[in-house]
């Protein structure tokens, strides 16, 4: 038996991270990081398996997919390798996303594009029940996640392009809502390594300027939005000024506006879809 506080120094020596050695040796044992110090020790082979975590972990593999597991907002998802990782960023605009549809009536239709783990609509599901809720995912890898994390939370995935997503809902729907993958391809060097070398390609870029699943996304809000139906879509930091362009001139929408994330840094664009409204 190894003492859980000599692992947890040595795990946070080689990570430079208590809570990434903490999160490493609570799943090792398999236990919730929150009992992890109520363990005096642990047997060796659970030492064994977090010392090799801890070396993967070093090496450069997510925490995430160590674990197989990712927090986002209120809910807990599974993610693997092939599928984006959730970012804390991405919660405050799913939080912006939760309130407003807090306004829009009993049961609003709501769509994710680019949904990946399906992380955006389980928190919607698990904060604001009762809306019609439908996700689409490109990546087959990721929607068999999406799949698994939404099941039981009666939101319709699709597999496939965006851009062709849900045309039985042309006109009704009450909000969009997308985090795409936006960053330029000209910004590759600048990604961080454990990124760019675990995350999937497809989920993390789109064109030379990163913009070429926003126009995709601009383009299908404008289909499936109703006349004063919102949409909120994530952009990359450096894009605060060109994606809320891409919105404005398609001359679907009005009120479009860029909005900030936890650090107060530039991160998604909102706008209303434009038109008579009924009655």
């Amino acid at each position: 038996m190894t003492a859980v506080s000599q692992l947890l120094a040595d795990g946070a020596r080689r990570l430079a991270s208590t809570a990434e050695a903490r999160t490493l040796l609570a799943h090792a044992a398999g236990v919730d990081p929150s009992r992890l110090l109520l363990l005096d020790a642990v047997p060796e082979a659970v030492e064994g398996d977090f010392r090799g975590l801890v070396e993967r972990r070093a090496g450069g593999e997510p925490v995430q997919y160590l674990t197989g597991r990712a927090w986002f907002r209120t809910v807990e998802v599974a993610v693997a390798p092939g599928v984006f990782i959730p970012r804390p960023e991405t919660e405050v605009m799913t939080g912006w996303a939760i309130e407003r549809l807090r306004n829009l009536g009993e049961h609003p239709v709501v769509v994710e594009l680019c949904a990946g783990s399906g992380a955006i609509s389980a928190a919607i599901a698990a904060e604001r029940p009762g809306c019609r809720q439908y996700a689409v995912e490109l990546s087959p890898e990721a929607a068999r996640a999406a799949e698994a994390n939404l099941a039981g939370t009666g939101v319709a995935l699709a597999e496939g392009d965006m851009a062709g997503a849900f045309g039985e809902l042309d006109g009704q729907v009450d909000l969009v809502i997308a985090n795409p993958p936006y960053i330029p391809l000209e910004a590759w060097e600048h990604v961080a390594a454990d990124v760019r070398t675990h995350e999937p390609a497809l989920a993390l870029f789109s064109g030379m300027d990163g913009l070429d699943a926003m126009k995709v996304v601009a383009a299908t809000a404008a289909r499936l939005l109703r006349p004063g139906g919102l949409v909120c879509a994530e952009h990359a930091e450096v894009q605060s000024e060109s994606a809320v362009a891409v919105f404005a001139t398609t001359g679907a929408f009005t009120g479009v506006a860029d909005n900030t994330d936890l650090n107060d840094r530039p991160r998604f664009v909102t706008a209303v879809r434009a038109g008579k409204l009924a009655g």
